[in-house]
């Protein structure tokens, strides 16, 4: 068994917690949103944020590392046109990504507050949401872009 054997696996599962709690992530979010219940919001929001913590931050530190470490084993230089595509889709990722664990994390603090208090959902939780929901799109679809480059190993000329 070589490192790669280890490293393409590993680096294979991130991928795949990315793009599979993300999507799951976006889909829970969004049904319970579409519900107007406050109590549901709070609920399924609370799980996003720890799912978010648990499953994505974690695949989000994995994956440069299981890559660069695959890369060198596989003898990809990293100035390669597919790496260098993949890493400025997974900064791309990042750049909305990061927003949106906070804005989660608002989103709950919100619904919470409109069950203590016993009222709607505010505007600013709905302004929010469209916000964490616009960015959702970009980062999506950047890493299924990052997929398609690793599976493809496309030769691309970036000089």
């Amino acid at each position: 068994m070589t490192l790669i054997d280890i490293l393409l696996p590993l680096h294979v599962i991130g991928a795949a917690v990315l793009l599979g709690t993300g999507t799951g992530i976006a889909f829970f979010m969004l049904m319970a949103v579409r519900t107007g219940e406050p109590r549901l919001i709070a609920h399924v929001s609370g799980t996003v944020v720890i799912a978010d913590m648990a499953f994505t931050a974690t695949a989000v530190i994995a994956q440069p590392v299981t890559g660069y470490l695959l890369a060198r084993q596989a003898g990809w230089p990293l100035s390669e046109g597919w790496l260098l595509l993949s890493l400025g889709l997974y900064v791309l990722t990042g750049i909305f990504w990061l927003p949106v664990v906070g804005i989660q994390i608002r989103l709950r603090d919100l619904a919470r507050a409109a069950v203590k208090a016993g009222i709607p959902l505010p505007d600013d939780f709905h302004r929010l949401y469209r916000i964490w929901l616009a960015c959702g799109f970009p980062a999506f679809f950047a890493v299924l872009g990052i997929v398609w480059l690793m599976i493809n190993k496309p030769a691309i000329s970036l000089s």
